[in-house]
């Protein structure tokens, strides 16, 4: 089980990892999505990373379906506006859920010597919980921003909707109770500013 800590805290040995901001999300055939904030808080988070210097790998889904809308060639594919890779951030691209399988991220993230991964995108109970899922597994200190995730409405097997803040809720309860320390964004830039104090006063 990967335990919480009570308090929030950040350094050099964590990754902020944001998980399919993608353009496609918001085409056919995607159903109703949740938490329209979802996009607002994220971009706050990831200024607020950049700012710290804190280490950062983008993960990207390159679908291998025929005719979906988030294979590469496909507009769709595009990181949404404010979320692509800036010169000399890495990226690493995924066909499946999890982030880890038949990527290098594990590797890249045993390089930097992190044991925090910190996780946003789309969508919280597939790519973001699998991930999150699979991080905490391989020994990874694990915290998912639950407001700056988002899902979408989904059919039970008898066709009736399930509402995509309900499948949110128990997803992020999911992760809470075993996997991660689910967390709001403020938390985490409150935290970022506290760890930019603390690696300011280690360098005066």
């Amino acid at each position: 089980m990967n335990a919480p800590r009570s308090i929030l805290e950040l350094d050099t040995r964590s990754a902020l990892i944001p998980i399919d901001v993608q353009c496609g999300f918001d085409l056919p055939p995607w159903p109703p999505r949740n938490n329209p904030a979802m996009e607002a808080n994220a971009l706050r988070v990831l200024d607020a990373w950049r700012r710290a210097g804190l280490p950062l790998i983008h993960v990207r889904h390159d679908s291998v379906m025929e005719g979906s809308v988030l294979a590469p060639g496909h507009p769709g594919n595009a990181h949404r506006p404010g979320f692509a890779p800036l010169e000399g951030e890495p990226l690493v691209t995924k066909s499946v859920n999890a982030a880890f399988i038949g990527t290098d991220l594990d590797l890249r993230l045993r390089r930097l010597n992190i044991d925090t991964v910190v996780l946003f995108g789309i969508s919280t109970d597939m790519c973001v919980s699998t991930t999150a899922r699979v991080a905490a597994n391989l020994g990874y200190r694990t915290i998912v921003i639950g407001d700056a995730c988002a899902c979408f409405d989904l059919k039970d097997a008898d066709g009736s909707v399930i509402p995509a803040d309900a499948i949110q809720r128990a997803h992020l309860a999911t992760l809470r109770a075993e996997f991660a320390q689910v967390v709001e964004s403020e938390a985490v830039i409150e935290a970022l500013r506290v760890s930019e104090r603390a690696i300011g006063a280690r360098a005066s």
